[in-house]
């Protein structure tokens, strides 16, 4: 999978990253998806989560025969975040990647759960077609997130 932002997308949607930085976050998650358990759906997928604070934790999904009890890398990362930096984390970005060069985004359960520890600019970088990344706001892709 090509790390290459899409050029409209990027244009459309500015990140006060780097070029390097987003490239390592990324890297950072197809090294992660090679850890997936995925002995079912096959799909691996990895996620990295930049922290405000500048550290970078990891996640992959873990499948379950049940499937419901899958846990999304995403997920995952963010949990890992939480136990190891406790519940006051806060995303600045955080990216996906899997490795069957196929497009997909983050599930709605991932989406809400990013939501949780951001604030709606944190930027969100998930394969998207032809091999490129794609990028989003939290907020864009979660309009109507659930608040309490």
């Amino acid at each position: 999978m090509s790390s290459e932002l899409s050029d409209e997308f990027s244009k459309n949607h500015p990140s006060d990253l780097t070029p390097t930085q987003i490239a390592s976050l990324q890297q950072h998650a197809v090294t992660v998806a090679h850890h997936a358990y995925a002995p079912y759906s096959k799909f691996r997928v990895g996620a990295a989560v930049l922290l405000t604070d500048g550290t970078i934790v990891t996640g992959c999904n873990v499948e379950n025969a049940s499937y419901r009890l899958t846990t999304c890398a995403e997920q995952t990362a963010i949990t890992s975040a939480v136990a190891l930096h406790g519940p006051g984390i806060r995303i600045r970005a955080i990216a996906v990647a899997n490795l069957n060069e196929t497009a997909s985004q983050p599930c709605g359960a991932c989406r809400q759960t990013i939501h949780e520890f951001s604030t709606p600019d944190t930027i969100v970088f998930y394969p998207a077609e032809a091999g490129t990344i794609a990028q989003a706001t939290i907020a864009e892709l979660l309009p109507a997130a659930f608040l309490l």
